[in-house]
């Protein structure tokens, strides 16, 4: 879709890039992105997933192109458009808050209540070379409105399955918002989230892109759903949270 200086892959990313491949249509191609690769531009020196994308690229040079991000260590759903025309259709879907994302992930202990909305603005920090996201009040310079839903889906000893949804779009808006109500996600050192789980250790943030449902570019709208990986799943199966759901 945009010609840039393509990107060498070797035989073995095209084959994952198109494994990874949930949705494909002649307007958008949705993945089910791994945890532990960067969306774009991350500083760690090896390919992201808009790199990959030149495996999808087409004669005349042009390829797919991300229209929006997901953490480094968040799996999941994660759309991409074909053409330019779904590009700039995606990205006024987005300013609109058209795209319905649904997250899954693991905290230490359920919420109370097990269910609600989590209003607080956020602001964006630098400390070195990081940024982070901090609750701040809404006059506070730089802050930004920001609002999640969450529910628990199932709950025990050992601690809780939530359910994740970002009304507005803001970085770790998920993790920031879900530590600020004292129930940080499993895996989450920089908010403060525990490093084990029922007995094991957390290989990465809990947090996982489940569904998106999006207004379609040639009408209509689409769901895209990907199932937890196995890290989480194992989880999951290790806390006995899959049989044991949480009325909402």
């Amino acid at each position: 879709m945009t010609a840039r200086t393509p990107v060498q892959l070797t035989p073995e990313e095209i084959a994952a890039v198109r494994s990874w491949v949930l949705h494909e249509d002649a307007a958008v191609i949705a993945f089910a992105k791994p945890a532990g690769l960067s969306s774009q531009g991350g500083r760690i020196r090896a390919h992201t997933l808009d790199d990959l994308l030149w495996a999808f690229a087409r004669s005349n040079g042009k390829r797919p192109e991300l229209v929006h991000r997901l953490d480094r260590d968040t799996s999941g759903v994660i759309l991409a458009a074909k053409t330019k025309p779904a590009a700039g259709f995606l990205g006024k879907a987005i300013q609109a808050r058209k795209l319905r994302k649904t997250y899954l992930a693991l905290v230490s202990t359920a919420p109370e209540p097990a269910a609600g909305r989590i209003d607080l603005p956020l602001r964006r920090e630098e400390i070195g070379r990081e940024s982070y996201m901090r609750v701040a009040t809404a006059e506070a310079p730089g802050a930004q409105v920001a609002s999640s839903l969450y529910r628990t889906l199932s709950a025990g000893p050992d601690g809780a399955l939530v359910e994740l949804s970002p009304v507005t779009g803001r970085m770790h808006q998920l993790r920031v918002h879900m530590a600020a109500i004292g129930r940080p996600l499993v895996g989450d050192a920089r908010y403060g989230g525990a490093l084990t789980f029922a007995g094991q250790a957390a290989p990465r943030l809990m947090l996982h892109a489940a569904a998106l449902t999006f207004p379609h570019p040639e009408g209509g709208s689409r769901t895209v759903e990907a199932p937890p990986p196995e890290d989480f799943a194992r989880l999951l199966t290790a806390a006995g949270l899959a049989g044991t759901a949480v009325a909402p």
